[in-house]
């Protein structure tokens, strides 16, 4: 196949994405996340709070000597005490066809290159072009995990996203906008389902007419919503209401962006029933002697 390429000779990262092949990577069975690998780590800084980067993305920031992060969506204060020794550049206004050479160069060059993404770049994260790019570049890539925003505002609130007879599942979604067509949202399919609970990304800005849709949609309007703006953060604030109120307050509190929505009955962390692991299954499990068997909360 003929590579496409652009104007200045390099080879277009959309070739990358459109060449790769079904066939599962040999990576794939020789290393466990978390293992030490060849190339170019795409480490999930977690939701804000630099406490919350994992243990393999420290030790790999602190070898670093370029590391590529997410702008403002990275704590600076993770930055300045993890990254000091390296050379620091914003993935921010910069699309494939810089991001590519300026990692592959480094690396090329002998340096050790990070690339920061925030939360975890398996939500949202739009690693794997970039991953693609490198890899049809010579450049070996693979993926350290983080903490993603869904779960530092559950710790907020003092809540589990799955409870007991309340929420048997956890959607992670974002809602219709410019990236995504009204037949793709799905959130009104998701709060109907009644134990789901509904983490919405991405969608700060929408939050209003997502709330819309939902009543026009007749969902219970006093259905418990969170919006958990910076979770994590110094600056982390917490706005309760329901379906018919979160709207408003979010709006009276002047966040547009950066905050993660919650929807169901588990955010209350009430009128849930005792879990069958810590109860009379528990007893009959050492009964039987099968300490290895497991159950669902």
């Amino acid at each position: 196949m003929t590579e496409k390429t652009d104007e200045t000779g390099e080879t277009d990262p959309q070739t990358a994405i459109d060449s790769v092949a079904g066939n599962r990577d040999d990576r794939v069975y020789e290393h466990n996340a978390g293992d030490e690998q060849e190339g170019i780590p795409f480490v999930g800084a977690g939701p804000g709070n630099p406490r919350l980067l994992t243990v393999a993305g420290r030790e790999l920031l602190a070898d670093a000597d370029l590391v590529v992060h997410a702008g403002s969506l990275v704590n600076s204060e993770l930055l300045e005490e993890y990254c000091a020794d390296a050379e620091t550049v914003s993935s921010i206004g910069k699309d494939l066809e810089e991001l590519i050479p300026l990692m592959r160069d480094a690396y090329e060059d002998g340096d050790t290159v990070v690339r920061l993404h925030s939360g975890d770049p398996a939500i949202y994260g739009a690693a794997l072009e970039q991953m693609d790019a490198l890899e049809h570049e010579g450049v070996p890539t693979y993926i350290v995990p983080g903490v993603t925003s869904a779960f530092a505002a559950s710790a907020t609130m003092r809540t589990q996203l799955t409870l007991n007879e309340v929420a048997n599942h956890v959607a992670f979604t974002r809602p219709q906008g410019k990236t995504l067509d009204a037949d793709e949202d799905h959130i009104s399919e998701f709060v109907g389902m009644g134990d789901v609970t509904t983490c919405i990304y991405l969608g700060t800005h929408a939050v209003s007419e997502t709330m819309d849709r939902l009543l026009e949609d007749g969902h219970d309007p006093e259905t418990p919503v969170a919006a958990i703006y910076h979770a994590s953060w110094p600056d982390e604030d917490v706005i309760e209401g329901t379906i018919a109120t979160i709207g408003e307050k979010l709006e009276d509190a002047g966040y547009r962006a950066s905050a993660m929505v919650v929807i169901g009955d588990a955010v209350g962390g009430e009128d849930y029933e005792r879990s069958f692991l810590y109860g009379d299954w528990a007893n009959r499990g050492s009964d039987s002697g099968d300490s290895s068997q497991e159950a669902d909360d």
